[in-house]
C-alpha cells in the first residue's frame, strides 16, 4: 500500500501526538520507578500506585463523558493536555523542594489518567470528522506506530538521562511534551464541525453517562471485542509492576536494561502498525480479530521464566516483542473497527466507556496481582497471570462481518 496523504490538519494532529507520545516514551513507568527508587516503595506500595491511580481517574472521567461529546472537541484535548502538563510538573518541583511524597504520586496518577480518558474520547471522535471513512484504518496505523516508536526510543533514552540527571528528569520532559502536544493541536486551524446537541429534559445527564455502556454491550461484535481487550489489556497491564520489582530489586536489574527489556521490542510495533492495512485488505478482519487477537495474548506466561543477566534480559525482550507485533497490528484494526460501528453521536461517550472499563480492568487486575506477589512472589503473580490470559481469545471466536457497517 502505497503512502496516502491524508491532509494538513490530520498532519499537525499527528505531529501533536508524536510529542505527547515521545514525552511519555521518555517518561515510561516513570512514576512507578521513583516510587521504587527514591521514595523505597515495595510491590504491594507499586501495584497501589499502579493500580488505585487509574481507577480513581476512571470514576473521576464518568461525568466527564456528556461534557465531552457536547462540546468541541480540540479544545477538549488542549485543555487535558494542559491538566497533565501541570500534574506532571509538579512532581520534579516537589523532589526540588524536598517534599515528594506517595500521596502526591497518586495524586498526579488520578489526575493524569482522567485527563487520559477524556483526551481520548475527544481526540477519536475529531479523528473520525479530520478524515475519510477509508483513510480510517490507515491513520489509525500511523498513529499507532509513532506509539511504538516513541516507546522504543523513549525508555533507553530515558533510563540514561535518569542515571545522568536524577530520576525525575523524564517526568519534566513528558509534561513540557503535553504543552508541546497542546500548541500543535491550536495550530490544526479550520473551523471544527457542531459538536452534537444534548438532548433536552430532565435525565439526559444522567441517562448519557450511560449511553456509551449500552452501545458496548448491546452491539454483539463490540461487546465481544470489549470484553476481550478488558482481558486481554488488564492482564498484560498487571504485569508492569511486578517487573519492576522483580528486575529492579530481586534480579538487581540495572535500570538501562530495564528500560532496554521493554524498549526493544517495541521496534515490532513499527512491522505490526505498518502492516496492519495490508493485512486486512488480504485476509480480512475477522481473521485479524481471531488470529492475531489469540496471538498477542499467549505469550504472556513466558515473563514468569525470567533469570538473572542475559538470558534473562534476551527472555524478556523475546516475550514482549511477540506480544508487541501482534498487538501493534490488532489495535489498529480495533480502533477502526469501533470508530466505524459507532454513531457520531455517541462516540465521545462510547470511547469514554470503553476507556473506563479498561482503566478499571488495569487497576483491578493489577491491584489483584499484587496481592498475590505480596502473598507468594512477583514470579508467581506472573505465572498466574499467563495462564488466566489463554481462555480470553476465546471471546473473538464469534464470525465478525466484514464490511462494517458505517454508524
Amino acid at each position: 500500500m502505497g503512502r496516502r496523504a491524508l491532509g494538513r490538519q490530520f498532519g499537525w494532529l499527528w505531529a501533536s501526538y508524536a510529542v505527547s507520545a515521545y514525552g511519555s516514551g521518555l517518561g515510561f513507568g516513570a512514576l512507578p520507578l521513583i516510587a521504587v527508587l527514591v521514595l523505597h516503595a515495595g510491590p504491594a506500595e507499586v501495584s497501589v500506585l499502579s493500580a488505585v491511580g487509574p481507577a480513581v481517574g476512571a470514576l473521576v472521567a464518568v461525568p466527564l463523558a456528556p461534557r465531552v461529546e457536547f462540546r468541541r472537541k480540540r479544545p477538549v484535548m488542549v485543555a487535558m493536555d494542559l491538566v497533565r502538563c501541570a500534574a506532571m510538573a509538579s512532581v520534579p518541583a516537589a523532589y526540588a523542594l524536598g517534599l515528594l511524597g506517595f500521596g502526591q504520586l497518586l495524586l498526579v496518577s488520578v489526575l493524569v489518567a482522567a485527563a487520559k480518558i477524556a483526551f481520548n474520547a475527544a481526540s477519536g471522535a475529531h479523528l473520525k470528522a479530520l478524515v475519510r471513512p477509508e483513510d480510517l484504518l490507515v491513520a489509525n496505523s500511523r498513529l499507532e506506530s509513532t506509539n511504538w516508536s516513541s516507546i522504543a526510543v523513549g525508555p533507553p533514552l530515558g533510563g540514561a538521562a535518569i542515571g545522568l540527571f536524577g530520576p525525575v528528569v523524564t517526568v519534566l520532559a513528558d509534561a513540557a511534551s503535553y504543552l508541546l502536544s497542546a500548541l500543535g493541536l491550536a495550530a490544526i486551524g479550520g473551523r471544527e464541525a457542531p459538536p452534537p446537541t444534548a438532548p433536552r429534559g430532565g435525565g439526559g445527564r444522567t441517562a448519557g453517562l450511560l449511553d456509551g455502556w449500552r452501545h458496548l454491550l448491546g452491539d454483539p461484535e463490540l461487546r465481544a471485542l470489549y470484553l476481550n481487550n478488558l482481558l486481554v489489556s488488564g492482564l498484560i497491564m498487571a504485569t508492569e509492576p511486578l517487573l519492576a520489582v522483580l528486575l529492579l530489586r530481586q534480579l538487581a536489574f540495572p535500570p538501562w536494561q530495564y528500560a532496554l527489556a521493554f524498549a526493544a521490542p517495541c521496534l515490532g510495533g513499527l512491522l505490526g502498525s505498518r502492516l496492519a492495512p495490508r493485512v486486512v485488505a488480504r485476509y480480512g478482519r475477522p481473521a485479524v480479530f481471531r488470529t492475531v487477537g489469540t496471538l498477542r495474548a499467549v505469550w504472556l506466561i513466558g515473563l514468569a521464566f525470567v533469570r538473572p543477566g542475559l538470558p534473562g534480559l534476551l527472555t524478556v525482550i523475546a516475550v514482549e516483542l511477540a506480544i508487541v507485533v501482534h498487538m501493534s497490528l490488532y489495535t489498529p484494526v480495533l480502533a477502526t473497527h469501533r470508530l466505524e460501528r459507532t454513531p457520531t453521536h455517541l462516540l465521545a461517550r462510547t470511547l469514554t466507556s470503553w476507556s473506563i472499563g479498561q482503566q478499571a480492568a488495569i487497576a483491578t487486575l493489577t491491584a489483584l496481582a499484587g496481592l498475590l506477589a505480596h502473598a507468594t512472589t512477583p514470579r508467581t503473580a506472573l505465572a498466574v497471570i499467563g495462564l488466566l490470559v489463554l481462555p480470553a481469545p476465546l471471546l473473538l471466536s464469534r464470525p465478525f462481518r466484514t464490511p462494517v457497517p458505517a454508524g
